[in-house]
């Protein structure tokens, strides 16, 4: 074996700048390999944080695989959730009780998942007598509140997850043995109506057996209930356990399964209550007017007419075929637009814009949707290749041209509605790659009466600049990921805007009492789907209210008249205890901060952004709900302990929601509130202190080139080095392996200014990609993120654990370095260079080594990849060189002769602060002649993009 490995290539490879050491901070030297002994084996696709002196540990979901003498350490007394729907508005309450049975310390948390857009309203807690109570601040304020009493053993946030429709509260409490602990937690929503029928959600998962487990969904419908459907989400499992009884305006639907039932199997203490429990409904609609429902000083009118004919539509489908598209996201994409193809009519219009680097079109202009066009437009897109680079910009242009230049022709039906559909899957990487100016031009070129609907795939995408753009435009924004039915997903979205049945929706309220009305202009009304405008009147003015709504359907202009009287629903209302009497209100208050947010965003002066900032801020201190403005400040009644939940700045993952508990806490192992962590929520998480900062050291030891490579050859012992010249914000592949499924990426990042009039380049990032785990970790200087599926974990560089997802480990130093090993043979290490934060040139980096290994297949390629197998050299004719003291030789190499220069680099495993100089022979231009091919040849659109090598 020994000998086997004398003749690998041995790397050590710094991909850094070498910079002043003078303003590093001195951090120890490499770590050792992680020590498997500390590890706790997973479930298959599971994350777990094994962090350092807290070994076997369980959580309450039962995900990791440890084996506890005592299962019932943490008893689950009782889970509840209770939902009531009235008219639309959801208010739910979700509510825990359990009791620490332990002679030890238990950590439990309650971890619950939320629908996104959901507002957050109260939050209480419980603990051996102690309540905790909750209030909305301003973020600022809450926060300083927080600084001025930290709650001991205590944490709580609201976390941002990747799941499509899903985000994450969660607190986390360190229970004594025998205390018992009560969470509760109440949040509200509005339903939406899409594809003809209204979804309720609610993600059960208690995470053990519970005592008593009870969900109650309450629905009151005014307008009358269509139908009520509960889908089996639970694979047959709980079959005849949900109860649903249904009246002519209410229903209740009852899920109470026994202990006995919860189980897994008959003798497993596994719950089978891990999922989403769906309710599906529909309400009446008998007039085309909508349903206008007026109560307390506020209106709410619900308007989804039916029985029109569909609106002939003019779309173009503008798809990103770049580099990061390929695979089974191209691959779904296009069976999905086959799909898509088909449901056309023959009176719609229609031409496919495709795009990476490079814009193409199937058609220059609009063709009708005859067989013979769609077939040959399904042709067309099977032949796709992706590859490149993401020109968003002159691809959507190009789209606005198509029906620009149609419309000025005088080629588009003057009933017919216009569209273009996005689908993309990462940030804009060619042309114009600045988002606001892409949302200038597209402002600027895109006509009143177009929609743009915008889809992104995937992780990198920026979500933010879709909803934005498509806001702006008339449109909306879904985001998919790509462990995701891709196809049925890009369908869905498409049958939500397919099918236009009236254009020009505006809504008048003709009373002067009426004031402050949402969303009280539309432009095209979509089947399936539903318009809800809301509004405040005076009731001592108005006795009822009108509406008139006029639109544009297929064959005529129509002018729809309706009105409400107060009494009515106030009767109904008072008969029915479930009922919320606050429902216009709150319906109204969730519309109006909503569309606020969305103003807010697209605000054209700083003035504007802090006037609408400031009646957001009001309104949702004065409903008493958690926004992206406020904060949740919870707090025990003698305000000496204080928690935080707080809305992350970013769009940060999490796991599937859980109750859990631990084994005792390490002493000082609590997390810190000064700085919320963003981190996904996962059982006895470790988190170090704060990041390090110093003084200038006085020695100063300085080299200026670009990321340095050095090469080790063990057959020659000889180490190559060679630069790379390049530019911020690319991104150079580094070892690509198809055959065993391994990927590692770099992006570069610059100085804060260039130098002797060169700006000196870094190693900023670096994703790592396990095509057989299908896992993906990408390290920046900030945080270690780790991606399977939907499921995302995020550390900091102040963390120190473990992290094991089938055959990978990472192992996290704090502030030093991450070794990620697969199968114990082969390992990456990420070492972590900090700077004096107020330099000003030098800027935190990344360096990577790669030790010897032979797991690698014979057609690995990359900068570094290709020299896992050793190539021939000979190095001959050593001269004197231009620099006396450093030398040149002739290299023979690949079939080419290279001028070398003796010279040194630096090692930095064993001093990170001053390195070891390393002897090596330098190639010079970027390692020409050395490296197969030009170094651009490796540059790749993605942090996850595959090398396509010839």
């Amino acid at each position: 074996q020994s000998g086997k490995m004398k003749g690998l290539t041995c790397f050590l490879i710094w991909l850094f700048l070498l910079e002043t050491q003078a303003f590093e901070i001195p951090i120890n030297g490499l770590p050792e390999f992680a020590e498997y002994g500390d590890l706790v084996e997973l479930a298959p696709g599971k994350f777990q944080f094994v962090p350092e002196k807290r070994r076997y540990q369980r959580s309450l979901s039962g995900e990791s695989g440890e084996v506890m003498e005592n299962v019932d350490q943490v008893t689950l007394y009782s889970y509840k959730v209770q939902s009531t729907i009235t008219s639309r508005m959801a208010n739910t309450i979700i509510q825990s009780k359990l009791v620490n049975n332990s002679p030890q310390p238990q950590n439990v948390v309650f971890d619950v998942q939320i629908p996104k857009g959901a507002f957050i309203s109260n939050f209480t807690m419980t603990v051996d007598g102690t309540t905790f109570t909750s209030s909305i601040k301003e973020k600022t304020v809450g926060r300083a509140l927080y600084s001025q009493a930290r709650a001991k053993g205590k944490t709580a946030g609201l976390v941002r997850s990747r799941a499509v429709d899903m985000e994450n509260f969660k607190t986390e409490v360190n229970v004594l043995p025998g205390v018992k602990v009560q969470f509760e937690l109440h949040y509200q929503e509005v339903k939406w109506r899409k594809l003809g029928s209204y979804e309720h959600r609610l993600h059960l998962q208690p995470g053990r057996l519970a005592k008593h487990l009870e969900v109650d969904v309450w629905i009151i419908e005014p307008q009358g209930l269509k139908f009520l459907h509960v889908p089996d989400t639970f694979e047959g499992h709980f079959d005849g356990v949900p109860v649903l009884s249904k009246g002519h305006q209410k229903a209740h639907v009852s899920f109470k399964p026994t202990v006995a039932q919860q189980r897994k199997c008959s003798n497993c203490s596994e719950t089978a209550v891990d999922g989403e429990l769906v309710v599906m409904y529909d309400v009446n609609r008998e007039e085309k007017a909508g349903e206008l429902e007026v109560f307390n000083g506020y209106f709410v009118h619900f308007f989804a007419p039916e029985n029109l004919d569909p609106i002939p539509k003019n779309i173009l489908f503008v798809i990103d075929v770049s580099g990061s598209m390929w695979g089974i996201k191209m691959k779904q994409t296009v069976e999905a637009m086959k799909t898509i193809l088909d449901d056309l009519r023959a009176e719609d219009q229609f031409s496919v814009v495709d795009f990476n680097h490079n814009v193409r079109t199937w058609r220059n202009d609009l063709v009708s949707a005859t067989k013979a066009q769609v077939a040959d437009a399904k042709r067309y897109i099977e032949k796709i290749q992706p590859n490149g680079g993401t020109n968003i910009n002159e691809a959507l242009l190009r789209a606005i041209f198509i029906l620009n230049e149609a419309n000025n022709l005088g080629l588009l039906d003057p009933n017919s509605v216009s569209l273009i559909i996005l689908v993309s899957d990462g940030d804009p990487t060619v042309g114009e790659v600045k988002l606001s100016k892409i949302q200038k031009n597209v402002k600027q070129n895109i006509q009143d009466n177009v929609s743009l609907f915008s889809l992104g795939i995937g992780f990198d995408v920026d979500y933010d600049f879709l909803k934005r753009l498509s806001n702006e435009n008339r449109g909306i924004a879904q985001r998919i990921y790509g462990n995701q039915d891709t196809s049925s997903q890009l369908k869905k979205f498409y049958n939500q805007v397919s099918t236009p049945l009236l254009r020009n929706v505006q809504f008048n309220y003709p009373h002067t009492s009426v004031t402050d009305v949402t969303q009280n202009s539309f432009h095209n009304y979509f089947g399936g789907s539903e318009i809800v405008v809301a509004g405040k009147f005076d009731p001592d003015k108005l006795e009822q209210v009108q509406s008139i709504i006029t639109a544009t359907s297929a064959n005529t202009e129509l002018v729809l008249e309706t009105l409400a009287q107060m009494d009515d629903l106030e009767d109904f209302l008072s008969k029915d205890k479930h009922a919320d009497p606050d429902f216009t209100k709150k319906l109204w208050a969730y519309l109006t901060i909503n569309q606020l947010l969305v103003e807010r965003s697209l605000a054209p002066t700083a003035a504007a952004k802090r006037k609408i900032t400031k009646t957001i801020l009001q309104m949702s201190l004065e409903h008493h709900i958690v926004t992206p403005l406020t904060a949740m400040v919870i707090e025990n009644e003698a305000g000496d302990e204080r928690m935080l939940a707080d809305s992350p700045p970013q769009d940060h993952s999490c796991c599937s929601g859980a109750l859990y508990y631990g084994s005792k806490v390490a002493p000082g192992s609590i997390p810190s509130w000064a700085k919320p962590s963003p981190t996904p929520v996962t059982a006895m998480l470790a988190v170090g202190g704060q990041l390090l900062e110093s003084t200038p050291p006085p020695h100063v030891i300085r080299v200026e080139n670009d990321p340095h490579f050095i090469i080790y050859l063990p057959k020659s012992q000889k180490n190559i080095c060679f630069n790379i010249d390049s530019e911020p914000g690319k991104i150079l592949n580094l070892v690509s392996d198809p055959e065993s499924g391994i990927l590692v990426n770099g992006q570069l990042i610059g100085a804060k200014k260039p130098q002797n009039g060169k700006l000196r380049t870094y190693f900023g990032k670096l994703g790592f990609y396990f095509q057989n785990e299908d896992l993906k970790i990408e390290i920046s200087t900030e945080t270690i993120t780790l991606s399977r599926g939907s499921h995302t974990s995020i550390l900091s560089w102040s963390d120190t654990a473990h992290i094991i997802n089938q055959r990978v480990l990472v192992s996290v130093k704090k502030e030093k370095t991450v070794t990620v090993t697969l199968d114990k043979e082969m390992s990456f290490s990420v070492l972590l260079h900090r700077v004096w934060k107020k330099h000003p040139v030098n800027v935190d980096f990344l360096g990577i080594y790669i030790p010897p290994t032979h797991k690698f297949s014979p057609n690995v390629h990359g900068l570094l990849g290709q020299f896992m197998h050793e190539p021939k050299i000979h190095i001959f004719n050593e001269r004197p060189g231009k620099d006396p003291e450093k030398p040149e030789a002739s290299m023979q190499v690949k079939g080419q002769k290279l001028t070398v220069t003796r010279g040194f680099q630096k090692d930095y495993r064993t001093d990170i602060m001053f390195g070891t100089d390393v002897p090596c022979w330098f190639v010079h231009n970027s390692g020409k002649g050395f490296i197969d091919g030009h170094y651009k040849d490796y540059f790749v659109p993605h942090l996850y993009s595959i090398l396509k090598w010839p």
